[in-house]
């Protein structure tokens, strides 16, 4: 690949649950923080929002803890069709996806990740400021990757 993508940039792990409360009081008992916010996101239509090219409307819980440098995301999906939801289906809990700071390069990364290595797109996600792409490594890497061109 030309553009590579930088370990330098990692900003991410995701893991999906069955159940955020339970799991957020194991993760805060097993490194003694203080258990974080829940975040309840609604299903709602958007475009900002795909799943395998098609407008994606799901809703999901969300709590995210703070690391050395990265952040451990846990998702509770709720039951339409999302990335988190084919996951947790497939493979139970576990970690989703690795994310990526990837700057100004994100296109061209996700590009060649798309053709080179035959990643599709599983989920793009925009937000104020920036964005997130899902790609679907997980056959070939054991996890899906995030690209994001900032935080």
């Amino acid at each position: 690949m030309e553009n590579k993508i930088d370990v330098r940039g990692f900003i991410q792990v995701c893991i999906v649950v069955e159940d955020i409360e339970k799991a957020l009081d194991r993760w805060s008992a097993i490194f003694n923080i203080e258990r974080p916010e829940i975040r309840i996101t609604e299903p709602s239509r958007s475009p900002d929002l795909t799943y395998r090219g098609e407008i994606a409307e799901y809703g999901m819980k969300m709590a995210v803890m703070q690391a050395d440098g990265f952040v451990i995301e846990l998702v509770e999906p709720d039951e339409n069709p999302s990335t988190f939801r084919e996951f947790l289906t497939k493979h139970g809990s576990g970690v989703h996806h690795l994310g990526f700071e990837v700057g100004d390069r994100r296109d061209a990364i996700v590009s060649e990740l798309e053709d080179k290595e035959g990643f599709a797109m599983r989920t793009i996600g925009y937000y104020p400021g920036s964005s997130w792409t899902v790609v679907d490594s997980e056959d070939a890497l054991g996890v899906n990757i995030n690209i994001k061109p900032r935080r």
